[in-house]
C-alpha cells in the first residue's frame, strides 16, 4: 500500500511542482495576468507563488514534513481562487463560466491537500514512504 500512497501523492502534487516552476520561468506572463487581476505587488506575488507552490509540492512528494507542505498548499490554493478566480464579478458568460471552473478545481485540490494534511498530521498515520517524520504529531 504504501507504493500507492506514494503514487498518489506523486500524481496529486506534480502539478504544484510544474506550476511553481511556470511561476519562476514564465514570470513575465504571469505578472501581466496577476497586475490585470490587480493582485499587489503583481512580480513578487507570482514569485513568492511560485515557490511556495514547488516547495508545496516537493515537501507532498518526498515527504519532507508533508503535513507543513500540504497545508501550505492549501492555503495558497484558497487565496488564488479567490483572487485570481473571481467568478462572480464576471458579466461575460464565456468568462464567468471559466472562472466558475477554475475556482472550484483550485477549491477541490485544497480540499484534497487538507485532507492530505490531516492525515499526515495525525499521530500514528501512515501515508507511505517518506523522508522526514511529519512536522505535526496531532491526537486522534
Amino acid at each position: 500500500m504504501n507504493t500507492v500512497l506514494l503514487i498518489g501523492r506523486i500524481l496529486f502534487a506534480l502539478m504544484f511542482v510544474s506550476s511553481g516552476i511556470n511561476h519562476l520561468t514564465k514570470s513575465e506572463a504571469m505578472t501581466g495576468y496577476a497586475g490585470f487581476k490587480k493582485v499587489p505587488a503583481a512580480k513578487l506575488s507570482v514569485l513568492i507563488s511560485g515557490v511556495l507552490l514547488a516547495a508545496g509540492g516537493l515537501s507532498v512528494i518526498l515527504g519532507v514534513y508533508a503535513d507543513l507542505g500540504a497545508l501550505v498548499l492549501a492555503v495558497l490554493l484558497i487565496l488564488i481562487a479567490l483572487k485570481m478566480h473571481d467568478f462572480w464579478a464576471q458579466t461575460d458568460a464565456q468568462a464567468k463560466q471559466n472562472e466558475t471552473i477554475a475556482f472550484f478545481k483550485n477549491i477541490s485540490m485544497a480540499g484534497g491537500a487538507l485532507i492530505m494534511f490531516a492525515i499526515a498530521a495525525t499521530e500514528g498515520s501512515d501515508y507511505g514512504w517518506t523522508l522526514t517524520d511529519s512536522l505535526w504529531q496531532l491526537a486522534k
